[in-house]
C-alpha cells in the first residue's frame, strides 16, 4: 500500500475586478501579506520572487507560533495562470501543487483554484482512517481557503479587509 494519498481540492470565485488585479495579489509581497494565510497584523513575512523558479514565503505568527508556508513558482502566466508548490516544512515533508486560473468575464474574472493535497499515511492504517484523514485533509483546507478568499475578494474590489473582531 502507498505510503500517501493524493486528494484535489477545487474551488471557484468570482471577481467584480479585471483578471490582472487578482494575478497580482497571489504574487505581490505587500498584497499577499494582507490575505494570504491569516492577516497583515499576523503575517510577519511575505516574499515573492515571481518568476518560474523564484520562490513565495509567507510567515504567519499566532499564538506564540510561526506557520511557515513556502513554495516555488512552476508557471506564470500572466494574468491567466499560476501554478506553485506549497510546503508547511513545520508540519510535514509533503509538497502539495496549486494551480490558479483566472478568466476574464463580462463582470470582472472567474478564479478557478485546485490544489492537490498530499496526505501522509501513518503506519498500520486502514483503508478506513486513509479515507477518514483524506476528508479532514480536504474539508481543513477547504475552510481555510474560504475564508483567505473572502479576504482576497475584498482586497481586490475594495481595496481593504474587514477582518472579523477577535
Amino acid at each position: 500500500m502507498s505510503s500517501q494519498s493524493t486528494v484535489t481540492l477545487t474551488m471557484a470565485k468570482a471577481f467584480n475586478v479585471q483578471a490582472e488585479k487578482v494575478f497580482e495579489a497571489w504574487i505581490t509581497p505587500s498584497l499577499m501579506k494582507k490575505w494570504l494565510f491569516t492577516m497583515e497584523m499576523t503575517n510577519k513575512v511575505a516574499k515573492s520572487e515571481a518568476k518560474i523558479g523564484g520562490e513565495w514565503e509567507i510567515v504567519d505568527h499566532r499564538e506564540g507560533k510561526d506557520y511557515r508556508a513556502i513554495g516555488e513558482y512552476r508557471v506564470l502566466d500572466a494574468p491567466n495562470k499560476i501554478v506553485k508548490t506549497f510546503r508547511m516544512p513545520q508540519f510535514s515533508d509533503t509538497e502539495d501543487v496549486i494551480t490558479i486560473t483566472i478568466e476574464s468575464t463580462n463582470s470582472g474574472s472567474n478564479m478557478t483554484f485546485i490544489q492537490k493535497i498530499i496526505v501522509p499515511h501513518e503506519e498500520n492504517w486502514t483503508e478506513e482512517d486513509i479515507d477518514k484523514t483524506c476528508r479532514e485533509y480536504h474539508d481543513s483546507t477547504k475552510a481555510g481557503w474560504e475564508m483567505m478568499f473572502a479576504g482576497l475578494k475584498q482586497l481586490v474590489e475594495t481595496g481593504n479587509i474587514q477582518y472579523p473582531e477577535f
